[in-house]
């Protein structure tokens, strides 16, 4: 067992999440880094429970070997969640504190709009947490305020262009962009070099340019109804979803309809979990794509003179937390980019160090959001991609209520009580709904890891009920399948799950397997995963159709497909449980998250900005005003 390993006291019944936080002191995060052999000159401390790993720390370890690497996914999921997180730090809290492994956890950052929403934290749950609990779930270090800066920053630069586009001739416009400075000379700035080189003009100074130059210079010509960059904030508020901008009278009735969507939704959300070095994301930065000239080209970022400023807001928020388990593991906490419109997994620079620190024979293991259908298909096809890093151990996360409500079970509805049968023996309804965890199984497999199934138990599951989803995992051709009780017992209840996870990776035999090449058409990749699916076909509406020809005209055709679909189930319609198959899906729209470096096609509609329930979470959460303790955080 590592230095600043610990084992817990639990208690039963299991008390709050919040109580059994507050209940544990943490370690000061320097003796957290000081196991990890993290040297202080690569970590900058925010408190005494938090510290940003630089990047230099991945500098410093580039000719050690990586340990394993383990990426955690689960069966299509109830709205209640199955406890991928809660099973991701408990198999670290195993493999740490019991199994002796060097071992980091990598997890998202939560945002708060499912935080004071509908859902309530991610922290993990139980005995199996990231703690301090309310810092993990607040503001942590900024990464998210600093997110939303930079991409609201983009997005008054863009209306405020069009506006100076709108009131000024060509050559005035161009004479503001280069004024000339104390001694009468004009230059450009570096940014500036950026669009000439990508207008084909290979002249150094203003004054070398044609009135024609000028124009296709200063001029974006941005069409307003090609915009697809909107304004974010990290709160659920259903109200902002669509708004009309530019309604002062200074603004000369210049209004456009936009709207909001919730931070981690942004693309630079994504860009910060996918980016490999700062330079990387200052390029990926600088690439985004806001919309469209009236001409029918691209405008990027750095078009409008802004990729370097945002890279300025995001150069803290490029290297990682590291935090800690209840027991005393580490953990690195970075990136939170939406599951639907995004790939929904942590950041690559956090997965790439903790390789590094934990080195051969250690483990890192990280999660991908919610099914695999979703997650583990985007982690394997568009993180894995990026990254070149390859896992040895896919886990799956099932649990019996959900596997009740894909055999035919009642609907399970946030807020409600469970309906009886789930909380009753039922191994027919069980087995029925084991057809969803087979195709999770066999679509996890097709990339060339070892599956081990992780059985969340509940405290209302029979043994019955779990022998029953342990024999059908095998039989669907699972490495392993294992019952774990790490939300009652912590890590003491995954070290079976850790058994099979070392097991799993060090018998891997087979290269990383994608869906799908990079160098075919856009459609043809959409099928490759609708098919995965289940799906007979794919049906695209004009609107799709039309993008599709328009990012393909535009050079973006090769880049990987990020589906944007419910969680809920393998198809585009949420009822459809258990394994669907035969059906067509529908593509209503495709856009292109360029800088980040992907075509999310949309599936149905995906709402970007939440909504706060009747009675959302923060009527719970309050403060102790004599200690300063955070209560009812979930």
């Amino acid at each position: 067992m590592s230095s600043s390993s610990r084992k817990l006291e639990v208690v039963s019944p299991v008390p709050a999440d919040i109580d059994i936080a507050n209940s544990v002191e943490p370690l000061h995060i320097s003796e957290i880094a000081k196991d990890l052999n993290i040297n202080p000159l690569h970590y900058d401390l925010y408190g005494k429970y938090k510290a940003k790993v630089l990047l230099s720390a991945f500098n410093e370890l580039q000719g050690q070997e990586d340990g394993y690497y383990v990426v955690v996914g689960g069966i299509t999921p109830t709205p209640l969640g199955e406890g991928k997180s809660t099973t991701t730090v408990g198999l670290c809290q195993a493999l740490g504190a019991y199994l002796d492994k060097k071992v980091v956890t990598c997890l998202r950052q939560p945002s708060q709009g499912p935080t004071f929403g509908i859902k309530g934290g991610a922290a993990g749950g139980g005995y199996s947490q990231v703690i301090p609990m309310d810092e993990f779930n607040l503001h942590l270090t900024g990464d998210i305020h600093a997110i939303t800066a930079s991409n609201n920053l983009l997005a008054a630069a863009i209306d405020t262009r069009i506006f100076h586009e709108t009131s000024q001739s060509d050559k005035a416009l161009f004479n503001r962009l280069c004024p000339p400075n104390k001694e009468g000379k004009r230059s450009f700035s570096d940014i500036m070099f950026r669009r000439l080189t990508k207008l084909g003009i290979s002249k150094t100074t203003p004054e070398e340019l044609t009135p024609e130059e000028i124009k296709k210079f200063a001029r974006l010509d941005i069409d307003p109804a090609s915009i697809t960059w909107r304004r974010v904030m990290d709160v659920n508020d259903r109200f902002l979803r669509k708004i009309t901008i530019g309604q002062g009278p200074e603004e000369k009735g210049m209004t456009r309809e936009t709207g909001f969507d919730i931070s981690v939704a942004s693309e630079i959300m994504a860009v910060l979990a996918l980016t490999t070095s700062l330079g990387d994301m200052r390029e990926r930065l600088g690439k985004m794509v806001i919309g469209n000239s009236k001409a029918g080209d691209p405008i990027t970022a750095d078009d409008l003179g802004v990729g370097g400023a945002l890279t300025v807001l995001m150069k803290d928020a490029i290297n990682p937390t590291l935090m800690q388990t209840l027991e005393g593991t580490p953990v690195l906490v970075h990136a939170g980019p939406f599951a639907n419109i995004a790939h929904g997994n942590s950041s690559v620079v956090a997965d790439k160090i903790a390789l590094k620190l934990v080195g051969p024979g250690g483990f890192v293991v990280t999660e991908a959001g919610f099914g695999s259908d979703i997650g583990t298909e985007k982690f394997m096809n568009i993180k894995c991609r990026y990254s070149g890093l390859t896992p040895q151990c896919a886990i799956v996360v099932a649990t019996v209520r959900a596997l009740k409500m894909h055999g035919g079970g009642p609907d399970v509805v946030a807020g409600r009580p469970l309906d009886r049968a789930y909380v009753s023996e039922n191994v027919s309804l069980v087995e029925a709904g084991c057809v969803n965890l087979a195709k999770h199984i066999s679509n996890t497999k097709a990339y060339g890891v070892n599956v081990v199934v992780a059985v969340n138990m509940f405290s209302t599951d029979t043994e019955a009920e779990l022998n029953a989803v342990r024999k059908f995992s095998m039989d669907a051709g699972a490495f392993d399948a294992v019952v774990c009780s790490h939300h009652a017992h912590g890590g003491k209840g995954a070290v079976d799950l850790g058994i099979a996870v070392e097991k799993a990776c060090q018998n891997i035999t087979q290269p990383l397997r994608f869906l799908y090449p990079l160098d075919i058409s856009i459609k043809d990749k959409i099928e490759a995963i609708a098919k995965s699916y289940g799906a007979s076909g794919v049906e695209y509406s004009e609107q799709a159709e039309k993008q599709i020809e328009m990012y393909t005209q535009q050079g973006f055709s090769n880049l990987p497909i990020c589906m944007s679909k419910t969680q809920y189930s393998f198809s585009h319609d949420a009822s459809k449980k258990g394994a669907p198959s035969g059906f067509v899906l529908p593509i209503r729209d495709v856009r292109g998250s360029i800088g980040a470096g992907f075509i999310y096609p949309l599936v149905g509609t995906m709402s970007t900005m939440p909504g706060l329930p009747t009675r959302p979470c923060f009527y719970e959460i309050d403060i102790d005003t004599e200690t300063g303790k955070v209560r009812g955080l979930s």
